[in-house]
């Protein structure tokens, strides 16, 4: 069960409200069209299932929550109808007017926006930090930064999950080719080596062309106290 928010309060703290991208400077690489594409699909045929890693996220969600690169919104939904309070970004204008027009509907504590997450950036502090499926789509330097950055908006106490394509993936046909990036999950423990870690995944799974995709999914909890660097 997900624990609803201690106390009622904005969405987003107010030097946090304007955040919107306009369309005009939103990345219109392969990668977008790819999932534009997909979500339309999704819409039509109404497939609004949690696919298996918002499934393993969302009971580790509560509070406050941010859904970093949060696609159709399903899992931002789940947790909103859950008694999170979230902020749902995204690039794909297709996704975030869908979860706009759902949270309308049902009355759901959602502020939805479309943004570049390659360079958003973030201010505030959240209890659940989650982006799924969204890190390999940068660069490595881009990737890496952004990822920092989550790490750092979330409480002490708070959680993070985090799920990407790896070193061993094959399929790349949603990848743009002005950059992509297959993390080494080393890598991604050794940026959480001082948190306590709840799940660490490594699944494959067959894509088309005789291809796999393999996923990192790490939840980890932030200490409520990190001692001072020696």
């Amino acid at each position: 069960m997900i624990a609803a928010p201690a106390e009622p309060g904005p969405l987003l703290p107010p030097h946090e409200t304007a955040y919107a991208v306009p369309p005009s400077t939103m990345p219109t690489d392969r990668s977008l069209r790819f999932f534009d594409d997909q979500f339309r699909r999704q819409v039509r045929a109404q497939d609004f299932a949690l696919n298996p890693f918002e499934q393993l996220a969302l009971p580790h969600l509560r509070g406050h929550v941010l859904d970093y690169g949060c696609g159709l919104g399903n899992l931002a939904l789940a947790a909103a109808r859950a008694g999170c309070r979230v902020v749902a970004l995204d690039a794909s204008a297709t996704a975030i007017e869908h979860i706009r027009r759902v949270a309308a509907s049902e009355g759901l504590p959602i502020d939805a926006e479309v943004a570049d997450l390659r360079s958003y950036p973030l201010a505030g502090e959240f209890d659940a930090v989650v982006s799924i499926g969204l890190l390999m789509f940068f660069d490595c330097a881009t990737a890496w930064r952004q990822l920092d950055a989550l790490l750092g908006s979330v409480r002490p106490g708070g959680i993070l999950v985090v799920n990407v394509l790896v070193e061993g993936t094959t399929f790349m046909d949603m990848f743009a080719p002005e950059g992509h990036c297959l993390l080494r999950g080393d890598d991604l423990l050794a940026r959480l080596a001082a948190w306590e870690l709840l799940e660490d995944l490594t699944q494959r799974f067959d894509a088309p062309g005789g291809t796999q995709k393999v996923f990192s999914t790490l939840v980890a909890r932030r200490p409520a106290c990190v001692p001072p660097a020696t």
